[in-house]
């Protein structure tokens, strides 16, 4: 049988300009991740969700069903063009939970959306890593930790790790990806 390749979640902005830091950074970073093996989820709408897609499709590695939308509304045709699996949930703000529960999460910006996926992400275990340079929720929060619970005792240092490149990214989610397997069970 041959490996699944794991999915790694872009979040972020709905609204970026084509060209800014934040389309930059998520576009690289979704490119990163097909280059590496991984597949890539997002809310599946514009922004930082779109940026990311189309970085998945421009890997050299990229493969149909490699780009993952998630979208809030029962219209499948909302999701942007660079979605190959379209999954209309319907769920409205709250698919927000289904997009942070991938195996690692990788925030760039954001506003109250992404930092809904944050605490999703953080409560459900997940491997969460933020771009420290692309201002939002993802600068606020990288390199910090939510809360006080001790979520894996051995990870002494477990926190929103914080990155400026595509690279420092994939670094530390190939370090840690195989360190962060718990997952959520319930309150």
């Amino acid at each position: 049988m041959q490996d699944r390749r794991k999915v790694v979640a872009v979040i972020g902005n709905r609204q970026i300009e084509k060209g800014s830091v934040r389309y930059q950074m998520a576009y690289e970073v979704g490119k990163a991740l097909v280059d590496n093996g991984y597949r890539v989820q997002t809310g599946g709408l514009g922004g930082v969700m779109s940026a990311a897609l189309e970085g998945a499709r421009a890997s050299k590695n990229y493969r149909e069903g490699d780009t993952i939308a998630l979208v809030p509304s029962f219209d499948s045709e909302t999701a942007n063009e660079y979605a190959d699996i379209v999954i209309p949930t319907g769920l409205d703000v709250m698919r927000n939970a289904i997009v942070a529960n991938a195996y690692a999460v990788i925030g760039v910006g954001g506003g109250a959306g992404t930092l809904c996926e944050y605490a999703f992400a953080w409560t459900m275990d997940r491997l969460i890593i933020a771009f420290e340079n692309t201002g939002g929720w993802s600068e606020k929060l990288a390199n910090t930790r939510l809360d006080a619970d001790i979520r894996y005792p051995d990870i002494p240092h477990d926190k929103i790790y914080g990155v400026s490149t595509a690279e420092q990214a994939l670094k530390i989610l190939n370090e840690n990806i195989d360190r962060y397997v718990t997952r959520h069970g319930g309150i």
